[in-house]
């Protein structure tokens, strides 16, 4: 073949390449999100950011929170990730959901994180911690921002009729019993009620609160359970004897809540339109310390930043240098989950990998109903 006749089909080598390319390119563009929103409802453990500028003990927004984070400290309880992040992401949102506080009228179109450090389905749950937005206040920031939504697009059915697609995750308890009934010198709830008394009292008024969510437009409801509290390093340090056992009263009286949540989401299924489901973390959290070597986790029983005994006597302190093995940690920090923890934890719910997993499905199956 001459040269004149490889010149000339250079360019069209050049255009068969690049067409080539092109649908590569077209192949790798993320598609529209499986739901056009997500509202997130919860405490630290998926706070990003809400709590930064109250008077509160319970903020992040300071190194070496976000080490591993694009953004640096945001205000989550994490070196990276949260599980709302990762399920955020798994459900084809390119963008992560940002925090209430400094959220646009826009944003609101595609969801928004109320959850804020230290609340609890009570309302004086965690206050020796100083200020923070209750299960209740979360409430009453969603229903401003209904309103909000009701103005930008137009009419109350409208509303009503993209608020029925989005997704809607609420974690509420842990602090309930962290932050409240098995601290018995700032709270007095664990001599008022056994610990079956006080799961019923809990749901009791979880389930009204979540009756106020579905009268404002939420369908598509996932209930996240209480995890391992009772195997956080904070639990293991001061009530554990070896540091690695964890504590059966602490998890004995989450399970008796967990079941009872169970039971809450069948009640809210018999509503018109409601699609609710329960995200067994404290199962998936159990079967990740059972084999946490098949999880690709060594360390389940210390943080990874923290200080005294398993680092969690004393939570992760300013410009603290942590563990650089982050990703072999479960727990960041003396309670909270590393990101490798919460991206485990985030896919098992956005698709189930064992049946217990979920009730009745998993995050995948929601956003299709």
């Amino acid at each position: 073949m001459g040269r004149a006749t490889m010149r000339w089909l250079q360019p069209a080598l050049l255009l068969v390449v690049a067409a080539r390319l092109a649908t590569v390119a077209v192949v790798v563009v993320r598609g529209e999100p499986q739901v056009p929103c997500y509202f997130v409802f919860g405490d630290s453990l998926v706070d990003n950011g809400n709590n930064n500028d109250i008077a509160s003990l319970a903020r992040a927004n300071y190194p070496p929170y976000g080490i591993d984070f694009a953004g640096g400290p945001t205000g989550r309880f994490s070196n990276g990730l949260t599980t709302v992040d990762a399920i955020s992401r798994l459900l084809g949102f390119d963008d992560y959901i940002p925090a209430y506080a400094g959220a646009s009228g826009d944003q609101l179109l595609t969801g928004v994180n109320f959850a804020s450090a230290a609340a609890g389905i009570r309302d004086e749950t965690g206050q020796q911690l100083g200020q923070r937005i209750s299960f209740g206040g979360q409430l009453q920031n969603y229903q401003a921002a209904v309103q909000q939504l009701v103005s930008i697009l137009g009419d109350e059915d409208s509303a009503a009729n993209h608020l029925s697609q989005c997704i809607f995750t609420v974690g509420m308890g842990s602090n309930d019993y962290l932050n409240n009934y098995f601290m018995p010198a700032v709270y007095p709830t664990s001599q008022q009620y056994t610990p079956a008394q006080y799961a019923d009292v809990l749901i009791g008024q979880y389930s009204q609160q979540l009756r106020t969510l579905y009268s404002y437009g939420a369908r598509k409801v996932a209930l996240m359970s209480v995890g391992q509290v009772g195997c956080s390093p904070n639990e293991l340090a001061q009530h554990s004897a070896d540091g690695a056992t964890c504590v059966p009263e602490i998890n004995g009286a989450i399970d008796i809540f967990n079941r009872a949540l169970i039971a809450l989401v069948d009640q809210f299924n018999a509503l018109p339109g409601a699609h609710f489901t329960y995200i067994n973390v404290y199962g998936i959290f159990e079967d990740i310390l059972r084999d946490p070597g098949s999880h690709g986790l060594t360390v389940t029983n210390r943080g990874c930043c923290g200080v005294g005994r398993n680092n969690g006597q004393v939570t992760c302190l300013p410009f603290q240098t942590p563990c650089a093995n982050r990703n072999e940690y479960l727990f960041w920090d003396a309670f909270h989950p590393t990101e490798a923890a919460n991206v485990l934890v985030g896919r098992r719910a956005y698709s189930a990998a064992q049946p217990s997993d979920v009730h009745p499905v998993d995050l995948r199956s929601l956003a299709q109903l």
